[in-house]
């Protein structure tokens, strides 16, 4: 039970979730959908985009229990008639929200290499940020519905991979739950996640 990881986990995750979801509104809108604009996801405000359960309670619960770390935004919604491309467009919005948490975590890495003279808590924070939004980019990639990753199901136009997006999606959200409690994938994640983290942080020195 560690309450301080627990802690900076959950701030961090508020924080990186945040442009994570607006990058969604902003590609949907770039493509023709405003949706997300008339349902005030254009924006950078946190509160916008917080969904207190999978945002706050669950990446606490499993931070503390230390069963790998689940956890979610607020879905933006899009309307894939009104997006150019159509389902191509739809895996341009799903893709958004992952390449903004890499390149949040080059960011955060660059904040990480000044801080580190002048503010060392800052950048050991900093520094776990590069990890933990790696980590947040590919568990979206996850083809598992409601994930990003779902949606790449989708553009392919097979209907092979449409059907299994239909089955995945009935229980989608608990096959998440036993996948990260009961297998070794958050284990996976978490090494791929600070494999890319170190190779980050060794860039910026």
């Amino acid at each position: 039970m560690n309450v301080e990881a627990a802690v900076t986990n959950v701030t961090l995750f508020w924080i990186l979730t945040t442009p994570h979801e607006f990058a969604h509104a902003w590609m949907a809108t770039r493509l023709g959908d405003d949706t997300p604009r008339r349902e005030g996801r254009l924006t950078l405000n946190p509160l916008a985009h917080v969904d207190w359960l999978g945002t706050v309670i669950l990446p606490a619960l499993t931070s503390l229990l230390g069963g790998g770390f689940l956890g979610w935004g607020k879905p933006v919604s899009t309307n894939v008639g009104r997006l150019r491309g159509g389902l191509s467009g739809l895996a341009a919005v799903a893709l958004a929200g992952p390449g903004s948490n890499i390149l949040l975590a080059i960011l955060l890495g660059v904040l990480a290499r000044l801080a580190a003279g002048p503010a060392p808590a800052l950048a050991q924070y900093a520094a776990h940020g590069v990890f933990l939004s790696l980590y947040l980019a590919l568990f979206n990639l996850l083809p598992i519905p409601p994930l990003d990753g779902s949606k790449l199901l989708l553009a392919t136009r097979s209907l092979f991979l449409v059907r299994v997006y239909q089955e995945l999606a009935r229980f989608g959200f608990v096959l998440l739950i036993v996948a990260m409690s009961a297998t070794d994938l958050g284990l996976w994640l978490s090494r791929l996640s600070w494999d890319g983290a170190v190779l980050i942080l060794r860039v910026f020195g």
